[in-house]
């Protein structure tokens, strides 16, 4: 089941973004993850939970602006993606599940695109969903979805 993240998913969102961002973290422990969820229900922001008799992947967007941009920021309009599924949970359908539909939820929203910074090597799966590269560092990927 997916459901509509609310405030009282923070923590959990906290929690995902070590899923998420484990790579970068290994490099730098100290980068600003925690401003994909700070003040978490800002204009702007929008997420899904999966559910499976609890909380077992999350997916999220979240507009930055030019002076505090996230990891796959492109622009202040378009919304920067994050997603993560716990381990136990994941190649069983719960992050294409989520993808599919906080994709069509930024559709809906008018966004005419949405971002996301990848790991090299993880780029194949987005680009099933339409992803591009759209600049490329050493260790990272940005991602551009055009919706």
């Amino acid at each position: 089941m997916i459901r509509q993240a609310g405030p009282q998913d923070v923590r959990f969102l906290r929690d995902m973004l070590k899923h998420a961002y484990h790579w970068r973290l290994n490099e730098d422990p100290d980068l600003p993850v925690a401003r994909y969820v700070n003040n978490w229900g800002r204009p702007g922001d929008a997420g899904l939970i999966a559910w499976e008799a609890g909380p077992v992947g999350a997916a999220w967007y979240r507009l930055f602006p030019d002076d505090a941009p996230g990891f796959g920021f492109v622009d202040a309009e378009t919304p920067e993606l994050t997603i993560a599924v716990v381990p136990s949970r994941r190649g069983k359908g719960a992050g294409k599940e989520l993808l599919e539909a906080l994709l069509a939820r930024a559709r809906e929203e008018g966004y005419a695109a949405i971002s996301l910074s990848a790991a090299k090597g993880q780029t194949a799966y987005y680009e099933r969903f339409g992803f591009e590269t759209v600049r490329e560092t050493e260790h990272a990927v940005t991602m551009l979805a055009r919706l």
